[in-house]
């Protein structure tokens, strides 16, 4: 077992905005070249891979589960072990979060036997899933997949056996709070959910903007007084669904059973974790 004392969760909150600024100074002329070149290889390909499921009633999978209840409590089920982080490192260094600090990342795979108990707790699926079903009901965002300098930050050997699944929210999340800064090689590592499409009902929409400045990549924008969604950039987190004040937009997956196929199957190429 790795050793990360108790005290190692303060370190972590207390050098966290290095992960903001960074993002944000790529960016900058001849410093932010340098900042992608140095950073890009471990924050690309397969060092980092992740979807953002999301949370919004109405996307469904096989009868009436919601998407992410159904594919996380599938990859937690394959999992060969477990362990939920003690503190969320994002809302930890925020100080002042929306949603518990106790509500941290939960990590799966043989892997996980390294991460020592000071830190984390070892637990059980059912203890597992009861943490995801927590965390969905409070509106965190599951972020799931490969995330390869998780490995040093909690003490796990490099060896593709853990995956990681983050609880996310808008005013903490490292991506949330700067995914539009991110370059094109490590924007493209958020993969949105296979199928998944945002659609805007013209009649309900007033331009209100609220949806724009929510979008954490930019991704909408205002046209003719409507929000129109840019497919290219959009991750599919479902942010805009939420904070939609008028309900005018909502997220359609074409074939949820096929999402959650090509997703699962996506994250057996990424970690060996059961």
């Amino acid at each position: 077992m790795s050793r990360r004392p108790a005290w190692w969760l303060t370190v972590l909150a207390k050098i966290w905005p290095i992960t903001w600024l960074s993002a944000k100074a790529t960016r900058i002329p001849i410093v932010g070249k340098i900042v992608e070149i140095a950073a890009l290889p471990l924050f690309s390909g397969k060092n980092l891979n992740v979807t953002y499921i999301p949370i919004n009633e109405g996307i469904t999978g096989r009868g009436s589960t919601p998407l992410p209840i159904l594919v996380v409590e599938e990859l937690i089920r394959r999992s060969s072990h477990r362990v939920i982080i003690n503190r969320c490192t994002c809302r930890d260094a925020r100080q002042r979060p929306s949603h518990p600090i106790g509500t941290g990342c939960l990590l799966l795979g043989e892997g996980t036997k390294e991460v020592d108990q000071r830190i984390a707790r070892h637990v059980s699926r059912e203890d597992a899933i009861g943490h995801l079903h927590a965390a969905v009901k409070a509106g965190l965002i599951p972020m799931t997949g490969r995330v390869r300098v998780d490995n040093f930050i909690w003490g796990v050997r490099d060896r593709g056996r853990m995956l990681t699944i983050c609880f996310c929210c808008r005013c903490c999340c490292t991506i949330l709070a700067s995914g539009k800064y991110l370059p094109a090689g490590a924007s493209d590592s958020l993969v949105r959910i296979d199928g998944l499409r945002i659609d805007v009902d013209p009649d309900l929409c007033t331009g209100c903007g609220t949806c724009v400045t929510e979008c954490f990549m930019g991704a909408i924008h205002l046209r003719d007084g409507r929000a129109h969604h840019d497919e290219g950039l959009c991750k599919g987190c479902g942010r805009c669904v939420t904070v939609c004040p008028h309900a005018a937009v909502r997220i359609v997956v074409e074939n949820p059973d096929a999402a959650v196929s090509e997703m699962v199957s996506r994250m057996d190429t990424l970690a060996d974790y059961k």
